[in-house]
C-alpha cells in the first residue's frame, strides 16, 4: 500500500501511557488536549492506566484512525511506542509520537523533540516517512529485539525502576547486577543467507536504530547498515563476569565497536535455533523492552518503509503563524 500524506484537518487518534504518577499524566493529557485545541485539531485520547489493555486499545485506536483517515499517536517510552507502532502497521495507518521515556531512541533518531508541547507542535507540521522495521517471528521492534542475557537485564531494570524510579542511572546499576550474577551461555545455530553457522554466546541482540548503534560505538559500515535496509546482530563470545563488566564499560564510553571478543554483522534475514539436544520450544525475547516468550526457531528480518511515519515538523517557535505587517504595527 502507497503512503501518502494525511489531509490537513486528519483527527488524532492518541494512545497515552499514564507513567508512573497521576499529577504528570494529568499534565501530559492536558498538554496534549491544549496545543492541539488551540490548532483547532480534533483529538480522541485515550489513556492506558492498565498495561495488560495497551494491545487492545491500540488495536481499537488504529482501526478507528484507519477508517477516518486520521493518525495513531503513540504517547510513552520505546515499549509503548513499539506496541502501538505494531498495530499500525498491521492496519496502515499513519503514525506518530511523542517520545515520553527514558531512552527515546526511536524518537530521537528521528528529531521528534523529548519536550512534551514541542513535540506536539511538531507532529503538527510533520510530513509522512517510510521508516524500516524489524520483525522478530510476528513482532515488530523498532529499536532492537534480542535473546540471551539481555531480556533478563530488562526485566531486573523494569523491577528496579518500579522501586527506585526511572533514570539512565539506575539502568546501569541494574545491568551491573545482571553481570555480575552467575549466567548461562547460549548455544544457536544461526542460519544466514542460506549457510549455517553455530555460535556460543551470552546474547544476541539485533538492533534496528543507528542512534543506539552509535552510541555503543559500533563500526561506520555497521552503523550505516541500518540506512541501507539491513539489521545489525551482536553477539559477545563467552565470558566470565569480570569480561561482562568490561563489555559494559566499553558499550558506556562506545567502545563496543573495537572489542576482540565482540562479533557484529548485518543482515536482512536471520533464523535462529537451538540445538535439539535441548528440547527447547519456546525462548524469553525482548522487543524494544518488552520481554515475552516465543516460539522456536526465531526469525529475524527487516521490513523496509513498512511505518509510515509522522517526522521533521518544525519547532514550537518555527508553527507559531507569523504575524502580518497589521497585525504587528
Amino acid at each position: 500500500m502507497p503512503i501518502t500524506e494525511p489531509r490537513p484537518d486528519a483527527p488524532f487518534f492518541i494512545v497515552l501511557n499514564a507513567g508512573s504518577g497521576h499529577a504528570e499524566t494529568d499534565l501530559r493529557r492536558s498538554t496534549i488536549e491544549r496545543v492541539l485545541a488551540a490548532a483547532n485539531r480534533a483529538c480522541h485520547l485515550e489513556l492506558i492506566d492498565d498495561p495488560s489493555r495497551l494491545s487492545t486499545i491500540a488495536r481499537d485506536m488504529a482501526a478507528r484512525a484507519r477508517a477516518e483517515d486520521g493518525i495513531l499517536v503513540a504517547a510513552g517510552g520505546d515499549g509503548t511506542i513499539n506496541t502501538v507502532a505494531h498495530e499500525a502497521v498491521l492496519a496502515g495507518c499513519t503514525f506518530g509520537v511523542l517520545p515520553q521515556g527514558t531512552f527515546n531512541y526511536f524518537g530521537r533518531t528521528h528529531g521528534i523533540p523529548e519536550d512534551l508541547t514541542e513535540a506536539v507542535y511538531s507532529l503538527l507540521r510533520a510530513h509522512v516517512r517510510p521508516v524500516q522495521v524489524g520483525l522478530l517471528n510476528n513482532k515488530i521492534f523498532l529499536v532492537n529485539a534480542s535473546v540471551g542475557l539481555y531480556p533478563k537485564l530488562l526485566e531486573e531494570r523494569e523491577h528496579d525502576k518500579r522501586h527506585y524510579g526511572r533514570s539512565r542511572v539506575v539502568a546501569f546499576f541494574s545491568a551491573l547486577k545482571i553481570a555480575l550474577r552467575p549466567h548461562r551461555h547460549l548455544r544457536i545455530t544461526l542460519e544466514l543467507e542460506g549457510k549455517e553457522r553455530r555460535l556460543r554466546t551470552t546474547t544476541l541482540f539485533v538492533g534496528n536504530n543507528r542512534l543506539q548503534l552509535e552510541q555503543v560505538g559500533m563500526r561506520d559500515g555497521l552503523i550505516e547498515a541500518v540506512e541501507e535496509g539491513q539489521l545489525v546482530a551482536i553477539a559477545p563470545r563467552p565470558m566470565g563476569k569480570l569480561g561482562l563488566l568490561t563489555l559494559l564499560v566499553r558499550g558506556m564510553f562506545g567502545k563496543l565497536g573495537s572489542a576482540d571478543d565482540v562479533e557484529a554483522f548485518a543482515f536482512r534475514r536471520l533464523t535462529v535455533r537451538t540445538p535439539a539436544v535441548y528440547g527447547r520450544r519456546r525462548m524469553k525475547v525482548a522487543a524494544d523492552g518488552e520481554v515475552t516468550q516465543m516460539a522456536m526457531p526465531l526469525e529475524f528480518r527487516v521490513l523496509e518503509g513498512r511505518l509510515a511515519l509522522m517526522v521533521q515538523g518544525p519547532s514550537r517557535k518555527q508553527a507559531r503563524p507569523v504575524p502580518s505587517e497589521d497585525e504587528a504595527a
